[in-house]
């Protein structure tokens, strides 16, 4: 079989760079991803495909973080017009907005999707029960510098956030007191929180660095060949990828540290990083105003990657070569149709 070349569904759009994105869990309909942009305007697409369900309209300035419940029916969205707003997904309606004093950088469901976490340049994390969010239940303080990111852990019980102030901490619900810290040489990028709950990946500077969630105990690090921006974690733990200054995505084994793929395909610095709920892709946002989607798998027939066997027109007794063939996928929405309300369930379902 022919080597094959990493094809990359393109999902345009977004006016403005990319500069975070989401996925929800497996649901009924699949699975949904959402993106941040400069542009200050959320969208959702279809997980697997890229293809574009429905723009959020209604902030005034760059949308830096956004995030979507487990079940795909809500999503939130922190901007620099000093908003969190919460949206139903299915409708793409405005359901809160949650005003702040400052840019708001981060915004995360808890698992059951009653409150929100949001972080902001207040240099606050702040914790919401949507149910009643005029005033936060609690404020985390002790960051020194703006939030960048700010997410709950699986049991909702904590909060782990990263900071200019190039710490990383972890914070307890109940009490709203720090519980760890973890003090860094550069500035922290990003941290994700695996998909088990377990660990935590966190970028700085040209390393790649995976902790106990519960303790902050350092599992192992590794270098990279650039100055990394993101990292996601496999669901199995096998993988790791990241993307950051040099516009590559690369692949590495998360036991050995070794490079087993780099891919050029953004035209700037690449943002956020993250794995499909299956594994089976993973999203790119950068800052050339476009969502990448990657397969896992080279060669495997998923989503829009369909798997051509090449024997069946070639006249010769060559060895049969496999080939990629990516759809570009249809996810700039028509512009006549940016504010159309769509139903995301009626959309599947076609």
């Amino acid at each position: 079989m022919a080597n094959l070349r990493q094809t990359p569904l393109t999902c345009s759009g977004h006016t403005r760079p990319v500069v975070h994105l989401a996925f929800s869990d497996i649901t009924e309909s699949s699975y949904f991803l959402i993106s941040a942009s400069k542009d200050g305007k959320p969208m959702l697409r279809q997980g697997d495909t890229g293809d574009w369900i429905g723009t959020f309209e209604g902030h005034k300035g760059a949308v830096w973080g956004v995030a979507i419940n487990k079940e795909a029916t809500r999503a939130a969205s922190g901007a620099a017009d000093f908003n969190a707003k919460i949206w139903d997904a299915v409708s793409g309606g405005e359901l809160q907005s949650i005003p702040h004093k400052h840019i708001v950088k981060s915004v995360h469901f808890s698992n059951d999707s009653t409150h929100l976490a949001t972080g902001s340049n207040e240099k606050l994390i702040r914790i919401w029960d949507l149910h009643k969010p005029d005033t936060p239940i609690l404020e985390f303080s002790g960051h020194s510098g703006c939030i960048k990111q700010a997410y709950y852990l699986r049991d909702d019980s904590r909060v782990v956030s990263c900071s200019d102030d190039k710490t990383l901490r972890l914070w307890d619900v109940k009490s709203g007191q720090e519980i760890d810290k973890l003090e860094f040489t550069m500035v922290p990028n990003s941290v994700e929180v695996s998909q088990d709950g377990q660990i935590l990946t966190v970028t700085a500077g040209s390393t790649v660095s995976f902790w106990q969630a519960e303790t902050l105990t350092k599992i192992k690090e590794w270098k990279v060949p650039t100055v990394v921006y993101s990292a996601s974690l496999h669901p199995d733990k096998e993988v790791f990828v990241c993307g950051g200054d040099d516009l590559r995505m690369y692949k590495f084994d998360y036991n050995t540290g070794a490079e087993l793929e780099s891919f050029k395909g953004h035209f700037g610095p690449v943002h956020c990083v993250r794995f499909s709920p299956d594994g089976e892709l993973y999203a790119s946002g950068s800052e050339d105003g476009t969502l990448r989607l990657w397969q896992t798998t080279i060669g495997k027939t998923y989503g829009l990657w369909k798997c051509i066997d090449n024997s069946t027109t070639n006249n010769t007794n060559n060895a049969t070569a496999a080939s990629m063939d990516a759809l570009s996928s249809s996810a700039a929405p028509p512009l006549q149709n940016n504010t159309t309300t769509i139903n995301l369930h009626e959309v599947v379902a076609n």
